[in-house]
């Protein structure tokens, strides 16, 4: 969907298969981490991959530039190019999935381990697996808003708008390549008819955080108290490559709590002081090993 501000589009790989396990070692000191007080988890793209949804900068990912909010609002063949994409992008993200490191978090999160989710993700998997206490620094795509009045409609009906204003585009171009993010690059965009909002006619957008805009104090805030409830704060699938998470990172230090990261590939914090925890793996098998030894710990009493 040609969108965000996504450290949401910044996992180092994370979340690619399991051939490299995290050393237990490591997974038992962050154990013990959680055994003593809750986490914050903040997840990046490295947590959806295993869902299928590519990511910007894991090992292989094509190089791309995402659409600026100040491109979407001001041309015209920005918007037929995002709706073109997201249209046959539908066809490929019908049946995504939460995966094993969506539901591991879900479970730490009832389990009491987790004081909430913060994700740099728009793909809502968090909350399709469970998790309750969850904050979209980039928003939802499952939503679309009408620029003028705020108006809101699901992304599926929006389709359905582009479908009737442009018969047999889904046929034309149905193999267009995919892209990260949920959606494709389809050539063929000369003609397209874009929806406008059926109650007052403006443009219709995303109701995520595209490049050269912020997240929502609202939204912010959320993540704040979040990260204000916890005592250790958890990074995963994210290489922190944009500012929002890193400021999530700040105000963690700032009450002196440690952080862990679970990622493949470097991130922005790996040097620093109050990285107390590395495990270079992927989130599916981590998390899922993480809870499961939570879940045994609680069982016997320990």
């Amino acid at each position: 969907m040609h969108t965000v501000d996504r450290d949401a589009h910044s996992t180092g790989d994370a979340g690619r298969g399991s051939e490299n396990p995290a050393p237990s070692e490591h997974l038992e000191r962050l154990t013990s981490l959680l055994e003593a007080g809750p986490a914050a988890i903040l997840t990046g793209a490295g947590i959806s991959t295993d869902s299928g949804i590519p990511d910007y900068r894991g090992t292989g990912s094509p190089p791309r530039t995402p659409m600026n909010i100040e491109q979407f609002t001001t041309d015209a063949r920005y918007r037929s190019r995002f709706w073109a994409g997201a249209r046959i992008g539908a066809l490929r993200i019908a049946n995504v999935r939460a995966n094993a490191g969506h539901k591991a978090v879900a479970a730490l999160e009832q389990s009491g381990h987790l004081t909430g989710v913060i994700t740099q993700n728009v793909d809502g998997l968090h909350t399709a697996a469970g998790a309750q206490n969850v904050a979209e620094l980039h928003g939802s795509g499952s939503t679309m808003r009408c620029i003028a009045e705020g108006h809101r409609f699901t992304r599926a009906e929006t389709l359905a708008w582009f479908d009737a204003a442009n018969p047999g585009f889904v046929e034309r171009n149905a193999d267009a390549p995919s892209n990260p993010d949920g959606d494709a690059d389809v050539a063929d965009i000369e003609g397209v008819r874009v929806p406008v909002c059926p109650a007052c006619g403006a443009t219709l957008r995303p109701d995520v955080v595209y490049f050269g805009e912020h997240v929502p104090k609202p939204v912010f805030a959320h993540a704040e108290r979040i990260v204000a409830d916890a005592e250790l704060l958890i990074i995963a699938g994210s290489s922190l490559a944009v500012n929002t998470g890193v400021r999530l990172v700040h105000r963690a230090e700032a009450r002196g709590i440690p952080i862990a990261v679970i990622n493949r590939g470097p991130t922005a914090v790996d040097r620093r002081p109050s990285l107390h925890t590395r495990i270079e793996g992927g989130t599916s098998e981590t998390l899922s090993a993480l809870a499961a030894a939570l879940s045994g710990s609680r069982q016997t009493g320990g």
